[in-house]
């Protein structure tokens, strides 16, 4: 059968279908951060119960303040109220919980793959966006609402109806400096933030074929912010090794017979897609995007467009708006741009290898502009301090802070002042996502760690080139 990774996974949670062409899916995995936490009390007042605790997975990571350690850091009001209501919850529903207290606890779309929960060939929901993390891992993973969150604790089931199936190819070879996140803004920037709409995207070609699987995070992390709900990766050798050992996943035989199937996960060699694009890692640069959405980037080594020369006009006057919002001229180049402050963390690029690089070129330098370093989980955080990272972090005059959403949701005193410029390895940048009149560039983490340096919005190949930092 002509099948694509997505068909094979899809056709197998298909529980019955509707005339309209919903099918009615089983979810095998339930992830719900503190956010969610009034679910349970909505679910209670209509007589529900969770249907199977043992698949639902919580964790509080939105309102968690960077600085606070424990329940009682967190000050009275409403970041406290949701992390103690969930623990509330977990408490009284039974379900697995990451609380302040232990060290695996973080960024919900961190610990997933760290965990083990997410695995090769499941179905996974979470009330958050960025729930396409998880596709790296060869599943189909998806972002859902606050009445389906409940559909899915009272029934483990989800009616949807299915996309259609992009597959985007990377081939090639990355540049030096050149990281997932470029690539990912790069796609975004050729096919718009809306040309996912209605697709789950595939990704595939030599590029992501080299890289781990911590860079594959990177990449399906953002396939929302091209329009499309679900991004995925057919599982490979580094998929089954880097699975096979984390704590829920199978063990034994199990694993055994979980291995054999993780392996057929793959499309057929003639597998149907609705829409393909092909693009080539030799033209993929570091990015900087200067608008309020992840499709207006540039590379660093290009001026800012200019909206005058874009033929549609509704596009032209978005463009426009964006570039008066953001007080960025066309024609200049970003490495003009100066920016107060710098945040590394975020589901995007808080993993170890994200600080691992931040690391390698901030070594033997000092952060002129305040810099916030944020670690996806307490593991993480844990790897880096042993790694002797913080070390570089904070001698560097960065501030290495607990795990947690941090600055990319602004919503627990990490923020932005109006005005102010950041550059920031979050995924989001529209007006206001870092802080009321804040303006938000995504960047790679070698590129946080460069304007960390600089002030600006420097080359990282140039940078690690003529000062040699990685050596250092």
């Amino acid at each position: 059968m002509k099948r694509n990774i997505f068909d094979k996974i899809w056709d197998e949670h298909v529980i019955t279908e509707r005339e309209n062409g919903e099918s009615l899916l089983y979810i095998d995995r339930h992830l719900i951060h503190d956010l969610h936490y009034r679910s349970f009390k909505s679910l209670k007042e209509k007589g529900l119960n969770i249907r199977e605790p043992k698949k639902l997975f919580a964790v509080s990571d939105h309102s968690v303040p960077t600085t606070a350690k424990k329940l009682k850091d967190i000050p009275s009001g409403e970041m406290f109220d949701a992390v103690q209501g969930l623990q509330l919850a977990a408490d009284e529903f039974k379900f697995h919980h990451f609380p302040m207290s232990d060290k695996r606890r973080g960024i919900v779309h961190v610990i997933g793959p760290e965990q083990g929960i997410t695995l090769p060939g499941l179905t996974l929901v979470c009330g958050d966006s960025h729930t396409s993390t998880h596709g790296a891992l060869g599943c189909i993973g998806f972002g859902i609402g606050s009445t389906e969150i409940e559909h899915v604790l009272a029934t483990q089931t989800i009616w949807q109806r299915k996309p259609k199936i992009m597959k985007i190819n990377i081939n090639g070879i990355l540049d030096f400096g050149v990281g997932p996140k470029d690539v990912i803004l790069s796609v975004i920037r050729e096919i718009s933030a809306s040309g996912g709409n209605g697709y789950a995207i595939e990704f595939g070609g030599s590029v992501i074929d080299f890289m781990s699987m911590e860079s594959r995070m990177t990449v399906c992390n953002m396939a929302i912010e091209a329009g499309a709900r679900f991004g995925i990766i057919a599982p490979d050798r580094k998929t089954i090794d880097y699975c096979s050992n984390k704590p829920y996943a199978p063990k034994g035989y199990l694993l055994d017979e979980a291995i054999e199937y993780w392996k057929t996960l793959i499309p057929n060699d003639e597998a149907i897609y609705d829409s393909e694009y092909s693009i080539s890692g030799e033209d993929i640069a570091p990015m900087v995007s200067w608008g309020n959405s992840p499709q207006w980037s540039v590379r660093i080594d290009e001026p800012i467009p200019e909206p005058k020369k874009e033929m549609n006009p509704v596009v032209r006057a978005e463009m426009e708006a964006a570039l008066n919002y953001m007080d960025l001229t066309p024609g200049s180049f970003m490495s003009a741009v100066p920016i107060d402050m710098v945040f590394i963390g975020a589901c995007t690029n808080s993993r170890i290898e994200d600080l691992r690089t931040v690391a390698r070129v901030i070594k033997g330098y000092n952060s002129i502009v305040k810099t916030f370093v944020v670690p996806g989980s307490g593991l993480v955080k844990e790897q880096a301090e042993a790694e002797g990272l913080h070390k570089i972090f904070i001698k560097a005059g960065m501030e290495w802070r607990e795990p947690g959403c941090s600055m990319c949701v602004a919503l627990n005193g990490d923020v932005l002042n109006p005005g102010q410029r950041s550059a920031s390895t979050s995924n989001r940048n529209f007006r206001g996502r870092q802080g009321v009149g804040s303006r938000t560039h995504l960047v790679s983490p070698a590129m946080a760690a460069v304007a960390s340096i600089t002030g600006y919005f420097k080359d990282v190949r140039k940078f690690n080139r003529e000062y040699n930092c990685a050596e250092k």
